[in-house]
């Protein structure tokens, strides 16, 4: 018992306080977040872009013959849309992370912003389609009613539509964010010290594989309890604030 307590004290002790090794797990924790915060509002901003034309090509003009010239642009946008979710959703994420890196960015020494980048592309591609299902999912009198009081379809999707799908939507979006925190994990791959690159040198400079990245899983269980956390309140308040 005394032996795998030993053990246990100078694996901890190698890990996280020989030459202040807990300070890279800090660092680490600091690209990881980085990385994910900027690759989020990216991928919401495109998601919500993507969505909103997409729906508004599936409630106006699909199986439609286009009119107008602006129904000619619509239609092109909505192609160029379904491109990218199309090659997006079916490319890996770790293969868009190294195209974006070594191809797109190859100029930059520094792999945070190809990084980020990438991410956020990649997520704004399912964030689309999860808004997309919360806006089609409004049913078609909430327009016809805001346009009997006035509203155009701008001031419709902004005020009527898009609040109403968020609340519908809240779960799959935090689900999204979850699996982003954890598909940065990859960025070791250029060249980026995040968490996970972290425990992968400290493994190997202490040739202890057990704490290191049991460390790293932690972490990583860490902030998903708190994103949940988080999520759960908001969908409670959300859900209160209809009654």
């Amino acid at each position: 018992m005394s032996d795998f307590l030993n053990g246990i004290v100078e694996g901890f002790s190698k890990t996280f306080i020989d030459q202040d090794r807990w300070k890279q797990f800090l660092e680490g924790l600091e690209v990881t977040i980085g990385i994910t915060i900027l690759a989020a509002i990216l991928g919401i901003v495109l998601g919500f872009l993507i969505a909103i034309v997409r729906s508004t090509y599936d409630m106006n003009l699909k199986g439609k013959k286009c009119k107008r010239f602006s129904d000619y642009v619509l239609k092109f946008l909505n192609f160029i849309c379904n491109l990218y979710i199309t090659v997006v959703r079916g490319t890996p994420t770790v293969v868009q992370l190294m195209i974006m890196y070594y191809i797109i960015f190859a100029s930059f020494s520094n792999g945070f912003i190809p990084a980020f980048i990438a991410f956020g592309i990649n997520s704004g591609a399912y964030v689309a389609e999860i808004v997309r299902s919360g806006i089609m999912s409004i049913d078609k009198g909430q327009f016809e009613a805001s346009r009997s009081l006035g509203f155009d379809y701008k001031r419709t999707m902004w005020h009527v539509v898009i609040p109403q799908a968020f609340k519908n939507i809240l779960p799959a979006l935090g689900n999204e964010f979850i699996v982003l925190v954890k598909e940065t994990s990859i960025a070791g791959y250029v060249a980026l010290t995040d968490i996970t690159k972290v425990g992968d040198i400290i493994q190997g400079a202490t040739y202890d594989p057990f704490f290191p990245l049991i460390s790293v899983a932690l972490i990583y269980l860490v902030i998903v309890l708190i994103l949940s956390y988080f999520l759960k309140k908001l969908e409670r308040r959300l859900r209160n604030s209809d009654h």
